[in-house]
């Protein structure tokens, strides 16, 4: 996963502080050389770790941090707090224009990933109830068009087209296109190469003149490193771009991009791309990038995550039927769907404050995961409405057949009916028998 040998060394870094009940300048100073070569092995701009780390040697040796109770944990803060700064501060959104339809020009190299991501955020977009269309104008590269019109087919989103013509002609008649039929914004899908070179960024800048996108968003693939920073810094300088995207932040990249390309080029990231799937897709927050490198977890991702999973009138009716003791299979299936909409548990359990750190040496299948919870699926569906309704009727002739109709076994069907019982009695507990409000992290529950 990204950033997981940085988080460990930094973690290294910060236990050593913390087991001291007073620090002095040259502990601190001595933490600071461990947070530098991480950084430095983690492929993080030179300049960029220089100067981030004498700011924080600058703040964390002042009187008022060494003389604290908690001097080891008040040094983290300031990491954390200018580790966000370094990566922009604050979540920098989408613009739009005062007049539809908006226009967003992406660009990049070859391999970035530009085609999967402007389906990607097409798919974003029109969960906010726009309606957004693609545009192929990289007429060059064998099946892209193709390629664009699967995923914004998958997501549901319209493809704009003209073979291989004119790049330009095509983002101009896409534009006139979205005005007539009431479309927008317009995500224009542009050609890459697999280098920087000046006919490139041409027909780049001969596009941006001609439809004048709202903004330029520069895709780069995270794990090629400092490789691309330097991407984001030439098409910043010669094109101007308004944002920049990461892509495959989940994979096994070491973080340099993330952490350099705001200080570099002076430019947001504005989303990263955290998985294959077209819904892998998250707005970049610093301040919660930084407390995952630090492995403190993202709370408030983890929150979000389960707001768009869950629904909150269906959440409404669980907490009644929990409460009046009517709580079925049939809403114990609900409740297996909905988590598996979550993603991985490992990416889950990784935003709770804790327990990242405690995972390094776990290993979670997420393939019997999935293969259990397909199972537990295909025996609530083996069962009649009446059974699902009333587990309780389940008797062995009944669990025979509905072994044999999903393919399980009657031991299998029996461990079911008791991870349902236990949950049932778990969210009866934690609700206090009905007496109290049940807390749950996505959201207060209605009364």
């Amino acid at each position: 996963m990204a950033f997981e040998g940085l988080t460990d060394k930094l973690q290294n870094a910060f236990r050593k502080l913390n087991s001291k009940g007073k620090l002095t300048e040259a502990d601190v100073k001595a933490s600071m050389r461990e947070v530098r070569m991480a950084l430095l092995e983690a492929d993080v701009n030179f300049l960029v770790v220089k100067d981030f780390v004498k700011k924080v040697t600058e703040r964390a040796v002042g009187a008022d941090i060494l003389a604290s109770l908690t001097p080891g944990q008040q040094v983290i803060k300031i990491v954390n707090e200018e580790l966000t700064q370094l990566m922009g501060g604050t979540n920098a959104k989408l613009t739009y224009s005062p007049q539809a339809p908006t226009i967003y020009m992406l660009c990049g190299l070859q391999g970035a990933g530009k085609t999967t991501m402007a389906g990607k955020l097409g798919n974003m977009i029109k969960k906010g109830g726009k309606k957004p269309l693609l545009v192929a104008c990289d007429v060059y590269r064998p099946a892209a068009i193709k390629q664009l019109q699967v995923v914004g087919g998958q997501v549901g989103v319209e493809v704009f087209e003209r073979g291989q013509g004119d790049p330009v002609q095509i983002a101009k008649e896409a534009v006139e296109y979205a005005k007539y039929y009431g479309r927008d914004p317009v995500i224009i899908d542009t050609a890459g190469r697999l280098h920087i070179d000046q006919n490139l960024m041409q027909e780049l800048r001969d596009v941006r003149d001609t439809v004048k996108p709202k903004e330029i968003l520069l895709v780069v693939d995270a794990m090629t490193g400092q490789d691309a920073v330097t991407v984001a810094k030439t098409f910043n300088d010669e094109l101007g771009v308004d944002g920049v995207i990461l892509t495959k932040l989940d994979g096994d990249t070491r973080g340099g991009a993330a952490i350099s390309v705001r200080a570099v080029t002076g430019k947001p990231i504005k989303f990263a791309g955290v998985g294959e799937k077209l819904t892998d897709l998250e707005p970049f927050h610093p301040d919660r990038m930084a407390s995952r490198i630090l492995g403190m977890g993202d709370v408030l991702s983890l929150i979000e995550k389960a707001q768009e999973s869950f629904d909150e009138k269906e959440a409404s009716k669980l907490v009644t039927k929990v409460r009046t003791n009517s709580f079925t299979l049939e809403d114990y299936l609900d409740q297996i769907r909905q988590l598996s909409k979550m993603g991985s548990i490992t990416d889950v359990l990784k935003m709770i404050p804790g327990v990242g750190s405690k995972l390094k040496d776990v290993e979670i299948d997420e393939g019997a995961v999935t293969k259990a919870q397909k199972k537990n699926e295909a025996i609530i569906l083996s069962m009649t409405r009446m059974e699902r309704r009333n587990p309780d009727i389940l008797n062995a002739s009944r669990k025979r057949r509905i072994a044999a109709g999903s393919g399980t076994t009657v031991q299998e069907v029996n461990l079911l009916l008791k991870q349902f019982d236990q949950a049932r009695s778990m969210m009866k507990n934690v609700m206090g028998g009905g007496k109290r409000k049940m807390r749950i992290p996505f959201g207060r529950m209605p009364k």
